[in-house]
């Protein structure tokens, strides 16, 4: 595939406008693609996905719950430390998409799966390439000073964070001193170690609130890109296909609700997906800059993401590091991805994406510019080239075991 091939088809997915998680656009552009990789000679099925599309009013509602505990504690402590601990408890459920609680009071949404199983040996170990085909919303405080203001903070943290960290451990922050009042204390500095995380919480209300009521990206990195990647890597291995892995295309609906279609295919599928031998590797807004492979992930926490698949992305970065262009490097990331997900879910996970140098953030995230001329097609090429070329070591590495040898030394999902 050529870089105006790559171009021609992340404007054929922006064309489909609006297409936010659980909307007809979405649909009609999940059809579009399982007709053309039918086309292409695969078996495709399109699997119904039900997914709660307002995630920002979900996590208003944690935020709401944990300021009203954060009130109530100060005359009724015990209550106001059950509201917090509620309020904290579900949103780390909820953004490590393992269960859900305050997100099941909203309405849900009709989405759907693409799954496109390659033929073959189905004894073998299974690579699935996954990306979410639905674009994100916007929000003022994914741009101007707030934006400047993160990637500024970003530079300089010793740890890794993002702004859902930041409003979801202010919520698990409030336990201290709202449990200090139920054992019995009470001073005047408790007070004011209590206000700073309930003002950070008040600041995310409306911030969540402008998000929700915002329209959305045209996505074309957020993640027309993704959906080209693994379009792109498909082709590659397609080119010298793998003797010991088949290759599963898995494209999502409901991305942008963390991940809830993907969750979806995982829980679905949990009775085939052997953890040993299933792999995931996920492409997310790799339109602009660099590849990146993500050695942790999640929203709330860092989880550790596949040790051997990072390893194997090391050794194509190494081998092509005196290519023009090609510079892959680890990273730790903050956003929801499918690759995160799946390591929630204990399965062996990796996250792709690209940067600009010196950026914390993908070019275009959750604003109006994200459109298709904003796009790098040769960043699209880099990123699934880097995917495809580990995926043939892992092959290489499969086809060893198979044959009696050593099993490779990093096989742990972290």
């Amino acid at each position: 595939m050529s870089e105006g091939t790559i171009s021609e088809r992340i404007e054929e997915i922006c064309s489909h406008h609006r297409r936010l998680p659980g909307t007809d656009a979405e649909r009609r552009l999940t059809n579009a693609l399982a007709a053309e990789l039918e086309g292409a000679g695969r078996a495709c099925e399109i699997e119904p996905a039900w997914v709660h599309p307002q995630w920002p009013v979900v996590h208003l509602l944690h935020c709401l719950l944990a300021i009203a505990g954060s009130i109530v504690a100060v005359g009724e402590p015990v209550v106001g430390f059950a509201l917090v601990l509620v309020a904290a408890t579900s949103a780390y459920l909820d953004l490590s998409a393992r269960w859900y609680l305050i997100r099941r009071l909203l309405f849900r949404r009709a989405s759907q799966n693409l799954v496109a199983a390659e033929s073959g040996d189905e004894g073998l170990p299974t690579v699935h390439l996954v990306a979410n085909v639905d674009a994100p919303r916007t929000g003022a405080v994914y741009t101007g000073i707030w934006i400047r203001l993160y990637e500024f903070a970003a530079r300089r943290l010793p740890v890794v964070s993002s702004p859902t960290r930041l409003w979801f451990w202010s919520i698990a922050f409030l336990l201290v001193p709202v449990g200090a009042r139920m054992a019995g204390l009470d001073a005047p500095w408790l007070d004011v170690v209590q206000l700073v995380p309930t003002l950070a919480l008040i600041a995310a209300c409306f911030a969540l609130g402008e998000i929700a009521l915002s329209p959305a990206s045209p996505g074309a990195n957020a993640n027309a890109s993704g959906v080209a990647a693994v379009l792109e890597t498909a082709r590659l291995l397609d080119a010298d296909r793998p003797e010991n892995l088949r290759i599963g295309i898995v494209l999502c609906g409901g991305g942008e609700t963390t991940m809830q279609g993907f969750r979806s295919f995982l829980r679905s599928h949990r009775a085939e997906l052997d953890r040993a031998t299933a792999r995931f590797v996920s492409f997310e807004s790799v339109g602009r800059g660099q590849p990146r492979f993500a050695l942790s992930g999640g929203a709330a926490v860092s989880l550790p993401l596949d040790t051997e698949l990072a390893e194997l992305c090391a050794a194509v970065a190494a081998a092509r590091d005196d290519e023009d262009g090609f510079d892959a490097e680890p990273i730790r990331d903050t956003r929801p991805t499918a690759g995160a997900v799946a390591r929630a879910y204990r399965y062996r996970a990796i996250a792709i994406t690209c940067r600009e140098a010196g950026r914390a953030l993908p070019a275009g995230h959750h604003t109006p510019a994200d459109v298709p001329d904003g796009v790098d097609p040769a960043a699209v090429a880099r990123a699934a080239q880097l995917a495809a070329d580990a995926i043939r070591l892992l092959d290489r590495d499969a086809g060893r075991v198979a044959r009696g040898g050593a099993e490779p030394a990093a096989t742990s999902a972290g």
